[in-house]
């Protein structure tokens, strides 16, 4: 039978893929606009297991704040070429997506990807758009934060995420502080706010290499112990958001902790995420 050029049109509006591949959905639908729209999707399907064992190292991090300014969410949604990741139709998906986490609050990548989208769920859209993009598109990380305000930055490029949630007295401020240190957050990155919120696994590591590199140096005893010290405090200054020198101040010579102190606001959380990260 005959595919108009109307048909075509409908359900590539509907679907969003090719011209070809709408066509010959519809021949082989007999027509049927609903028979074709599930023949794409089954395409998504078998190009998704196809495609799986695949590296998506490309992408793009999208970032979405509440009405009230007190929750924010970060997505990474990843492709396997830089060209797709500036495709339009990718970026949108990732801002639908983004969208459906603002709305329903999802607590893990698994539940996100059964959100409700389009006439599915996010995972069958995912899927769906494999089927026209032919790439390899897969969720790499998820993060949301709460506080008093909470400031999202993507940073140039769209491969890199932050939040960064304040609360003080200067809550006017917030938004133009919280991209300074979010900007710092990005540069920089900090593992922690403080020393109290590294994970003590970490320092455990951190001191274990210390210490081996004091015995292979020949230090031992009670100057061996005064010197890991001496070098761990050196990592809490290098890797804890507060204590690192402010890329903003001039030669480096106020602290991120300082610079907040003077306007009475103080970081309580953040997050960072990125492409491939």
């Amino acid at each position: 039978m005959a595919i108009t050029a109307q048909e075509i049109a409908a359900l590539r509006k509907k679907t969003g893929a090719g011209i070809m591949d709408c066509k010959k959905a519809l021949m082989e639908a007999g027509g049927d606009f609903e028979q074709a729209i599930d023949l794409l999707r089954k395409k998504g399907r078998k190009l998704c297991m196809d495609r799986a064992a695949r590296q998506a190292s490309e992408g793009a991090v999208f970032a979405a704040v509440s009405s009230d300014q007190q929750e924010a969410f970060l997505l990474v949604l990843n492709c396997e070429t830089d060209f797709v990741a500036r495709n339009e139709q990718f970026l949108q998906l990732g801002n639908a997506i983004l969208a459906e986490c603002v709305a329903h609050r999802p607590d893990s990548i698994e539940t996100l990807l059964q959100l409700p989208l389009k006439d599915g769920v996010v995972q069958d859209a995912i899927m769906e758009a494999i089927g026209v993009i032919g790439e390899k598109i897969a969720i790499s990380a998820y993060e949301t934060l709460r506080g008093t305000i909470v400031v999202p930055y993507i940073h140039t490029g769209n491969t890199l995420g932050v939040l960064v949630a304040l609360q003080g007295a200067n809550a006017a401020q917030s938004e133009a502080v919280g991209k300074e240190i979010a900007m710092q957050i990005a540069a920089m990155h900090p593992v922690a706010v403080d020393e109290t919120q590294v994970d003590p696994a970490l320092v455990a590591r951190e001191t274990a290499v210390i210490q081996e590199q004091l015995a292979q140096e020949g230090f031992t005893g009670f100057k061996a112990e005064k010197i890991t010290q001496g070098r761990l405090h050196k990592f809490f200054q290098e890797s804890t958001l507060l204590q690192q020198p402010f890329v903003f101040a001039q030669n480096n010579k106020l602290t991120v902790g300082q610079y907040l102190q003077s306007l009475a606001l103080t970081v309580t959380a953040f997050k960072r995420v990125q492409v491939n990260g």
